[in-house]
């Protein structure tokens, strides 16, 4: 029987108080925010005037594939990066600008079809 875990990649908390910086790491989703992690794969410090970040792409889009789900402020990062973009492309075999310009294409066509058949 094979026991499937819940994998998060999220931040974890580092720097001394009122200095935060944090980790990103991919941790079993049932441990706690500074608890053992499986992997760090970056680094978030929100703090500088323009905050700092760096993030290890191979290893990121290996976890994404592995089916390892993003903490709200890694996704932005990840987005930033560019890695959600590449693992869409990986995974669907398309540019996310041509899914959306198919998928406006078929609203065009469903709405003029929409408004042939008013016309008749």
């Amino acid at each position: 029987m094979e026991v499937f875990l819940s994998v998060k990649i999220r931040l974890r908390r580092m720097g001394a108080r009122n200095q935060p910086s944090y980790r990103v790491v991919v941790v079993d989703s049932r441990k706690k925010r500074d608890g053992a992690f499986i992997e760090k794969i970056g680094y978030y410090d929100p703090k500088p005037e323009e905050y700092q970040y760096k993030i290890d792409h191979e290893r990121a889009l290996y976890w994404l594939e592995q089916g390892a789900i993003p903490s709200d402020t890694v996704k932005s990062l990840l987005k930033k990066e560019g890695i959600l973009k590449k693992f869409h492309e990986n995974k669907y075999g398309k540019a996310i600008s041509e899914v959306v310009s198919e998928q406006s294409d078929v609203a065009n066509d469903e709405i003029d079809m929409k408004a042939e058949d008013s016309a008749k």
